[in-house]
């Protein structure tokens, strides 16, 4: 089932784009305007709208960290804010001020592809804001991008209709013409496939187009035979023009926005249709999906962004039906701990953790060495990622239930900062960005060569790393007054 939880009426015009990153989520309409939300209570940042545009704002995204957005405007310029004050990072405009539709970040942040109405692709590199490769199509504007999950190429789609894949020095790959009268959309799902031979990689895109239709594309990839790409089939939800679509992060369901104003929710595997929602007024221009959340909005031309949750899905152990906890993970029964681990992919652990009485509080309590010497797991790769998730459990009971200030997290780590320290002199456009980082974690960025800031991607002034002194005492006193974060986040 899909819930609505929340509708956003901050915008005075139509909504032309949304985006989520871990921590926001942002939004851009013909009123000039980007606004940006906590993903926590929803709620507008203080420092929202984010004003600079003189025209329409057609399309946000963040970069990967979420610490940079991207907005591109009918004025031709694209602006990179900073997403934790709101302050403008700088403004690329297009070499001939043209338009700029779509603009998307490759996944390491290297590059910023925009796209306009002149038809014209710019590869901006994001540490030098400067065009680094340029091409076009042949007709038509530029309404659509997206890159690989690796980030060698990313494919654009155009109003005649094509979808023509480039490599990260500007070839083109492949063209295809995919929807009579105009491609509208296109997404990655961001989880390869798997395929028989090693050597070739299989991803999985979805584009949408004025002819009513989302098609689902195959695509392998090697480095002798090159990029194929064949329709593995369409699907038909829709009875009018269909304006966005966006893959959920595991890659099996797909939700679309049309002109006949509804949502449809697809499984991706089968085409079945899951969900019909009707509760926009007007067309349905856009749609996101959040990371590693139940969630995804979608915006529509009667002004309004609505926020939808997944509910609770039932889940299967062996014959038991179980289902996933609802209730603060350090309450969880061990039936609740058995559904997480299902939910997960960890069925194989389920009996182990039942024979060893594992509940919500000693599932926060458990070390990689626990889970060797008391559990007996052997396999490295599920010791892994039994640790992933449940510290992502630690970190969401931490953030949620004890209320931990955003500034004693670490921007690279989300965690709780042990040993804060200031990088002096920072950027080269911004002198100082008032941030600070886990001494570990920033020394660990920089020793990888990474000469670039991480909550921006410019370039480092300097590498000298300062303590915070202030900080540090900040987060003793906050630790004194919480000693369960203690609890829930054991010493290893």
């Amino acid at each position: 089932m899909v819930k609505l939880i929340c509708t956003l009426v901050d915008h005075k015009d139509d909504v032309n784009c949304c985006a989520f990153s871990s921590s926001f989520l942002a939004t851009c309409s013909l009123d000039k305007t980007v606004r940006l939300y906590s993903l926590s209570n929803f709620e507008e940042l203080p420092y929202s709208p984010l004003e600079g545009h003189t025209y329409a704002v057609h399309c946000c995204c963040f970069s990967p960290l979420g610490h940079v957005l991207a907005s591109c405007s009918t004025d031709g310029n694209t602006v990179l804010w900073n997403t934790h004050n709101g302050l403008k990072l700088a403004v690329l405009e297009h070499p001939c001020r043209n338009p700029v539709r779509i603009c998307r970040f490759s996944p390491d942040s290297t590059f910023l592809v925009s796209g306009a109405a002149d038809g014209s692709v710019n590869l901006w590199k994001v540490q030098s804001l400067k065009v680094y490769r340029s091409g076009s199509v042949k007709d038509g504007s530029l309404v659509a991008c997206a890159f690989s999950p690796n980030g060698s190429f990313f494919v654009t789609g155009s109003s005649c209709g094509d979808l023509t894949l480039w490599d990260n020095k500007m070839r083109c790959l492949y063209n295809e013409k995919a929807h009579d009268l105009g491609v509208t959309c296109c997404d990655f799902s961001s989880q390869p496939l798997s395929g028989n031979k090693e050597d070739v990689q299989y991803y999985q895109m979805a584009s949408s187009g004025q002819d009513s239709m989302i098609k689902i594309w195959l695509m392998s990839f090697t480095e002798h035979t090159g990029l194929e790409l064949k329709c593995k089939c369409t699907l038909n939800g829709h009875t009018a023009p269909v304006l966005a679509c966006a893959f959920s992060c595991d890659g099996k369901t797909l939700v679309s926005g049309s002109v006949d104003k509804t949502v449809v929710i697809f499984e991706t595997n089968t085409g079945n249709i899951l969900h019909t929602l009707t509760q926009h007024t007007r067309y349905v221009t856009t749609c996101a999906f959040a990371p590693d959340m139940p969630l995804f909005a979608t915006g529509s031309m009667d002004k309004c962004v609505k926020i939808w949750q997944f509910e609770p899905k039932q889940l299967f152990t062996g014959s038991a039906l179980i289902e996933e906890p609802k209730i603060a993970v350090d309450n969880w029964s061990e039936e609740d701990v058995s559904a997480w681990l299902c939910k997960h992919g960890l069925d194989d652990l389920v009996e182990i953790f039942k024979k060893n009485n594992i509940d919500g509080k000693e599932l926060l309590s458990l070390t990689k060495e626990s889970l060797t010497d008391d559990l007996k797991i052997d396999s490295l790769g599920l010791r892994s990622k039994v640790l992933r998730n449940i510290e992502k459990l630690r970190n969401e009971l931490g953030s949620t239930c004890l209320g931990i200030p955003d500034e004693f997290l670490c921007p690279i780590t989300r965690e709780l900062m042990k040993e804060p320290v200031i990088a002096a002199e920072m950027f080269s456009i911004l002198l100082s960005d008032g941030y600070s980082y886990e001494k570990e974690a920033m020394e660990s960025w920089i020793v990888k060569q990474r000469h670039s800031s991480p909550m921006t991607n410019l370039h480092l002034q300097s590498l000298v790393l300062t303590p915070n002194r202030t900080l540090k005492m900040a987060i003793d006193r906050w630790l004194e007054n919480h000693p369960k974060y203690n609890e829930i986040h054991p010493k290893e």
